[in-house]
């Protein structure tokens, strides 16, 4: 009998199985009038996204994760004369790991099922406005068909039938693995109402999660939002994965934040407190601003003693803003803190309060991990003014830990790189790194305490890193 394959224990543990999603043809089809609706910064070239920047993503995941799928020379090519055939679910020649779980793949592989494809052709067609007879239409393709069109809005013959939902590439909103269970998130934005339909019938249906099906957590609305005043419905339960950390294993961080509602932080507090999950949570309640949509965008773990961090929440930060003249130019900046409470499930109803973001990130390198010198800071943009906010608007804070102190980033984030530098990490643009891979001049179990840059021109507009663009299911214990 297959074993339950959710397992998480933390944020830096070697990187076993993830969930992604390749850049697909709706993402071709964003127009600039659209792309905040659909909650992009710009518009991006569907070429270059693909083919000069994630297929290396794709690639390196491979080599660490599932090394027997990269064959000899792929590290060099593009595969051109197959159309990319390698990346694209439904080619012959598609990777089809199941390390590097692509998630169109997975969802047509449940499309085989003739009353779940008929099941979410009406679903679908219900929150996009479709009509009969493109519902009947639909119903006469193929499950590979069906799954790149229900993803990226586009038919055989490239049209659009009704929008994409080009977010799908940040899998980590789509839920979230905390120890063996699975949070269904529940998506602020009317954009992602479709990805949260397909993550919720991927995990109850998909084989590959028939064991897990019993460890699925849903929030729920415990009142009708129809019923509730303008006031009461900001507390709709909305919920994010990019605002939870399954930090150790006793401990989870919980943001709330743009996207991620005090109700719903609240909520699944009490759920993982009586499930016995874990015996601490802390709350970090951020600013409600586009600049911080999570709280993996203002701070992610690279090592058990290392965290790297927007400065603006640091405690010297927040003492410096009310005498820095700069920032009292810049009036966006002011008044912006940060507020945590630490919860134990053994005295739920008196949480501590913590001051700043890096007392509870120094706490947790010390009681959670044993770091006896307590957490030591990498700054986005190296702490400097105007590159910190720059940076950290490209993602310099957003990084996916492979293992402990081996981080993704963007190449485009200069002075955060010359920070990684300055406490004594590699630099390795991964174009280089996949070559020494091919030739045997390194390999991935090897490398320690690296950050590896990836190419961000077009990434970089869609406002999210690899921590955004990957959903972890599976990490080694640390």
């Amino acid at each position: 009998m297959q074993q339950n394959i959710l397992s998480v224990h933390s944020e830096i543990g070697e990187l076993k199985r993830l969930l992604v999603h390749s850049p697909d043809k709706g993402l071709g089809k964003v127009i600039p009038s659209k792309a905040q609706d659909w909650l992009f910064e710009d518009i991006v070239h569907l070429k270059s996204i693909r083919e000069n920047e994630y297929d290396y993503y794709t690639k390196l995941l491979l080599y660490f994760l599932d090394p027997e799928k990269m064959k000899p020379g792929m590290a060099f090519i593009d595969d051109p004369k197959n159309d990319r055939a390698f990346y694209k679910p439904g080619r012959p020649h598609f990777h089809a790991s199941e390390k590097v779980l692509e998630l169109e793949w997975l969802l047509a592989s449940i499309l085989n099922d003739v009353d779940i494809k008929n099941q979410l052709i009406a679903a679908v067609a219900a929150i996009e406005g479709c009509s009969y007879q493109l519902q009947e239409d639909l119903k006469k393709y193929t499950p590979a068909k069906l799954a790149s069109t229900f993803l990226s809005g586009v038919d055989s013959q490239n049209e659009l039938l009704f929008p994409p939902i080009p977010n799908f590439i940040f899998t980590r909103d789509i839920g979230i693995v905390i120890k063996d269970h699975l949070v269904l998130n529940k998506p602020a934005k009317l954009a992602r109402k479709r990805e949260a339909l397909f993550a919720k019938y991927l995990f109850h249906y998909h084989p590959l999660f028939k064991n897990s099906a019993s460890n699925i957590i849903e929030l729920s609305q415990k009142d009708p939002i129809a019923l509730l005043n303008e006031k009461e419905s900001e507390e709709k339960v909305t919920l994010e994965g990019g605002d939870i950390m399954m930090i150790s294993p006793q401990h989870v961080i919980i943001g709330v934040s743009e996207r991620t509602s005090m109700s719903a932080a609240i909520q699944l507090t009490e759920i993982l407190f009586s499930k016995a999950l874990v015996d601490k949570i802390s709350i970090v309640k951020i600013p409600k601003k586009r600049d911080y949509m999570h709280i993996d965008t203002i701070f992610t773990q690279v090592k058990k003693d290392t965290w790297v961090i927007l400065g603006n929440f640091s405690k010297e930060g927040l003492q410096d803003k009310e005498k820095n003249q700069v920032s009292q130019y810049f009036k966006s900046t002011q008044k912006e803190s940060v507020t945590i409470w630490k919860f134990e499930r053994a005295k739920q109803n008196s949480p501590t309060i913590i001051n700043d973001l890096e007392q509870l990130l120094d706490e947790i390198s010390k009681e959670d991990f044993g770091c006896k010198n307590g957490a030591q800071f990498i700054y986005s943009g190296n702490n400097e003014f105007p590159y910190n906010a720059r940076e950290q608007w490209t993602d310099s804070c957003n990084l996916l830990a492979l293992k402990e102190g081996v981080v993704l980033g963007y190449d485009r984030n200069d002075k955060t790189v010359e920070a990684f530098k300055n406490k004594g990490f590699e630099v390795v643009h991964v174009k280089e790194l996949l070559i020494d891979f091919e030739k045997g001049n390194k390999s991935p179990s090897t490398i320690q305490n690296t950050i590896i840059l990836m190419p961000s021109a077009e990434l970089s507009r869609a406002r999210g890193g690899f921590h955004c663009m990957s959903m972890p299911i599976e990490r080694k214990a640390i």
